[in-house]
Formats: C-alpha cells, structure tokens, sequence
C-alpha cells in the first residue's frame, strides 16, 4: 500500500524527516482511524505540508500501536519516543497538553526517506479534514 501523510507546516516537522532529526511518524487519534490498522512494514509513506507538494517519501520500517491511553501513557511515549519523533526536549510539553486526552497513537518508523519531484494530489472523497489517505497506489492521488 502507499499512503498520504498530511503535516501540520507550523509544526515544522517534515524538514526534520528530510534532514534524518525525525525517524517516526506519530499519529493521535481519540478514536481509531486512518492509519490505524492500515499501514504495514514495506508501504511506502508521501510526505507534504498542508497547501503544498508532495515532495518527500519514506518507507515503513516498523509500526507500534498503543490503544486505551491515559495521560501517564502519553507521557511515558513522549519521553521514550519524542526524540526520534522530531520533537525537541523543551516542547515535550507542549505535544503533551496536545495529546494527553487522545486514546489511539500509531508510531510508524520510517527509513529510506527520499525527495521527489514535487506533484500536486486531489484528495476528492477522503474528507477535506483528511491527513491521511491510504490508497493502492499514489497514482490514484496524483494530479
């Protein structure tokens, strides 16, 4: 499978993917969706900014998924994974009053992480909320 990952531009996080400071990708949830149950070692990940190109993938290299969190289980991930998640000591809490009442985190280790041409997506019936899609190919995303 291939998957669309949607970042969040002010969080600065996807040049951290690119220069190797972020080797996982963290994604919150209240209840279970998309990624959830839907990524798997060897897919590949397409990166982009909100409002930009595509112009970044990755491979999987592993998942981890955690389910029933509690506030004290997100701050024991933050503090075991932050780092590798692109997330500097000084703002753990921060990402953890953001996340302190979520359920559901995937971590997806990536490797292999390349840029590519940029290419413009449509993503007409995921949801125009959507950060993640998941389809068979890219292709079916590219404009």
């Amino acid at each position: 499978m291939q998957h669309l990952a949607i970042m969040q531009k002010s969080w600065g996080l996807l040049p951290k993917i690119v220069s190797g400071g972020k080797t996982i990708e963290s994604r919150w949830y209240l209840n279970k969706s998309a990624p959830w149950g839907k990524v798997k070692v060897g897919d590949t990940i397409y990166f982009k900014n909100s409002g930009e190109s595509v112009a970044t993938r990755a491979t999987v290299n592993h998942v981890l998924q955690f389910a029933d969190l509690t506030p004290t289980k997100v701050q024991s991930l933050l503090d075991e994974y932050g780092g590798a998640d692109g997330i500097e000591p000084k703002d753990i809490p921060t990402y953890y009053e953001r996340f302190k009442d979520k359920r559901y985190c995937i971590l997806i280790f990536l490797r292999h992480v390349q840029l590519v041409e940029p290419f413009n997506i449509d993503k007409s019936g995921f949801g125009a909320q959507a950060a993640w899609v998941t389809a068979s190919s890219i292709e079916a995303l590219r404009i």
